[in-house]
């Protein structure tokens, strides 16, 4: 191990926590769409979980709108008492059954035991990404639970290896590919040392409206009116579940969606709901 892993593991140790996660969203770095727009020999990959992304202070673990998640005793005194970033995760295409038990008041150890924290950042920690990746395989080893994982990082040669990968991910059944630049040092915000690679692109907006349902939905909602960034209004119906649908999100709620592209009017084609932000 380097002098600089080992100086960075000693520090992590004997500092408090980065932050305190309290009801406000905590600064997180987010992730810009790659478009191939940089030299992908500089970043390290890795596959994009369809998980629900959990931060942890040393002491709390919670979602990225700063709301605490409810986790068994035991699967937080298997964690360092230091700050993590990374998705709570069951695995490739369980998402829905992963959003259910992370969200449960009174948490049920079965299903967390299905869980696992697949880390991909330290926030706050000095370095650049590289250094700090190597860093996170120190911090696994040393908790040595099951439930605490690193996420592989790889690298790739050009673009053409980097969608050889991207395909054999989505075959799989994966959600994609991440790219974080291997030198970049920590930061928060939207910025393009982060992106993702996806069959589909995501989006956010804001719930304005709900429109009622009919045939099997009626007596539900059918669709969420919602309202991007830009200010352009449209409908979400599809991807909503029948829980959603009976218990629909709050108007100002920030919804996240998926869509190929856009429309000559400016707007998402085949729009579909995908999850309510920060959770």
């Amino acid at each position: 191990m380097s002098r600089l892993l080992r100086a960075l593991l000693l520090g992590l140790a004997l500092v408090q926590p980065l932050y305190t996660f309290a009801a406000e969203p905590p600064p997180i770095l987010l992730a810009q769409t790659y478009r191939g727009q940089v030299d992908v020999s500089r970043y390290l990959i890795s596959e994009k979980l369809d998980g629900v992304r959990a931060l942890w202070n040393g002491k709390t673990l919670s979602f990225r709108s700063g709301k605490e998640i409810q986790a068994p005793r035991w699967f937080l005194e298997g964690l360092p008492k230091q700050s993590l970033d990374g998705e709570l995760w069951m695995g490739r295409g369980s998402f829905e059954r992963l959003s259910g038990a992370v969200r449960r008041d009174s948490p049920d150890d079965a299903e967390w035991r299905q869980v696992r924290y697949m880390i991909f950042e330290l926030p706050g920690a000095a370095g650049s990404f590289r250094e700090r990746a190597e860093v996170i395989q120190q911090i696994v080893r040393q908790a040595s639970v099951p439930w605490l994982r690193e996420i592989e990082q790889f690298l790739v040669v050009d673009r053409s290896a980097l969608q050889t990968h991207f395909g054999k991910v989505v075959k799989a059944g994966g959600e994609g590919l991440v790219l974080h630049h291997a030198g970049a040092a920590y930061q928060t915000g939207r910025s393009d040392v982060l992106l993702k690679m996806k069959p589909w692109d995501d989006a956010e907006a804001e719930v304005v409206g709900h429109k009622p349902g009919r045939g099997k939905h009626a007596g539900a909602l059918g669709a969420l009116r919602v309202r991007t960034p830009e200010g352009r209004e449209f409908y979400l119906g599809s991807g909503l579940s029948d829980e959603q649908r009976r218990n629909p999100p709050d108007i100002g709620t920030m919804v996240t969606y998926r869509y190929r592209d856009f429309t000559e009017k400016g707007l998402p084609r085949f729009a579909t709901f995908l999850r309510i932000c920060g959770e």
